[in-house]
């Protein structure tokens, strides 16, 4: 497992920091990693950047709950990614798809025009896994100039799916690249990175950590109806990227 570029998705500038300590070679920076990571503050970039020198990827997406977006969230989205890229965004991450559940190539084409006019990357994110037929939104992203996909070959753990990455990245060939990510962990990542072929994964580890502050009052919970305690948050684990790391040297 050698020459692998490993991305690690975060969801702070704690995260970021604690990627960046631990030998990641890039990230992708997002706020609500419960949801599927929604877009970061500035704040949380300007943080990242100041304290770290890796390469960061902003989220852009205003909500959880699907990928067609009304007029105003898609005018948020614009806003959004011009601000992050003023302030130190290495790309963004996006995916917009219509209500069929197939790429919406005009707003797919407005956001990442703000990304290649700033000379940045573009990542259309799993909002692929989804859509009917992945080889016309892989042709459609290619002649949009998209850097590059994020994808699990549309399946719900991309362990399950080597075989379709392998076929993504073979169809795709050098007009766009094809980041493997969702459910890879330290007990498969050799094997996807084998099975695959893939030059770069992305990855999501992390580990609780406590905060007591509401001790006090047990009954209180400030989420949705799932009410996840509200004694801990999760953050990057660094043991074990820099163990995937210290895999990829082997």
């Amino acid at each position: 497992m050698k020459n692998i570029l490993l991305e690690v998705c975060c969801g702070s500038a704690d995260d970021v920091i604690e990627a960046y300590k631990a030998g990641a070679d890039r990230v992708e920076l997002n706020s609500n990693l419960f949801h599927g990571g929604l877009t970061p503050t500035v704040g949380s970039l300007l943080v990242a950047k100041r304290e770290t020198d890796i390469s960061v990827m902003t989220m852009v997406r205003p909500r959880e709950g699907g990928f067609c977006y009304t007029e105003t969230e898609f005018r948020v989205c614009l806003a959004d990614a011009q601000l992050l890229l003023e302030h130190g965004a290495d790309g963004l991450v996006f995916g917009f798809l219509t209500a069929d559940g197939r790429i919406d190539p005009e707003r797919t084409r407005q956001i990442a025009e703000i990304a290649q006019k700033a000379g940045k990357e573009t990542v259309f994110h799993r909002a692929i896994d989804v859509v009917p037929d992945w080889r016309e939104a892989v042709d459609l992203l290619a002649d949009l100039g998209i850097t590059r996909i994020l994808t699990s070959g549309q399946a719900p753990d991309v362990s399950d799916a080597t075989d379709t990455i392998r076929e993504m990245l073979d169809y795709a060939g050098d007009r766009i690249q094809i980041l493997p990510g969702a459910g890879i962990t330290m007990r498969n990542i050799r094997r996807v990175a084998e099975e695959t072929g893939a030059g770069q994964l992305h990855v999501a580890v992390h580990r609780s950590f406590m905060d007591t502050s509401t001790v006090n009052n047990r009954s209180i919970y400030y989420g949705g109806c799932l009410y996840p305690p509200e004694d801990r948050y999760q953050m990057i684990d660094g043991t074990a990227v820099a163990a995937m790391k210290k895999m990829e040297r082997r």
